[in-house]
């Protein structure tokens, strides 16, 4: 089964409007406004589960939409294209079938990711960001909780979106 990519655009870009919106706002805790970034799960998803020349597009695809949920041009795209395509090619070894797995999984890769863009970012832009390691920290810590419950989500929608889950099998044929 191929990736249907204009459904995909369109699930893209709902999850943008809400990364991006007030919705989100709702269950943010403290008052740096920490809330669960979809967009970084959304990746971690495609990226176990798809092909992996689908995975390397799908990766900066939704970097763009991060970029445009956020406030600079590029960063995102930079960072969720790399580690996308990073976590795909590990597809083969890395097995996401607990919600425990997946969690640390995202704890992980939204450090890394929260790291590489504000570096980033830093590069862009000469404003200095407070508590930016909390903000960080927390996103992922949040992320992290978040993230099996949207995995769920996704994997009810992966048929309508074309994407056939992987048979979790490690390498074996050695």
């Amino acid at each position: 089964m191929n990736m249907r990519w204009m459904r995909f655009m369109v699930f893209l870009l709902l999850a943008t409007l809400l990364n991006a919106g007030n919705v989100l706002n709702t269950i943010s805790v403290t008052s740096l406004q920490i809330k669960p970034d979809l967009l970084l799960i959304t990746l971690v998803f495609f990226s176990i589960n798809i092909a992996t020349t689908d995975a390397v597009a799908a990766s900066f695809a939704i970097g763009f939409a991060a970029d445009i949920a956020g406030g600079t041009m590029g960063p995102c795209m930079i960072t969720f294209g790399v580690i996308g395509s990073f976590i795909s090619q590990l597809q083969r070894v890395v097995v996401m079938k607990r919600m425990i797995h997946q969690a640390a999984a995202i704890f992980v890769i939204a450090l890394v990711a929260g790291g590489m863009v504000q570096l980033l970012s830093s590069f862009k832009t000469d404003e200095s960001v407070s508590n930016v390691c909390r903000m960080i920290l927390g996103g992922a810590a949040y992320s992290a909780v978040a993230g099996p419950l949207v995995w769920m989500f996704l994997s009810t929608m992966a048929s309508w979106l074309g994407v056939q889950p992987r048979q979790h099998s490690r390498l074996s044929h050695r």
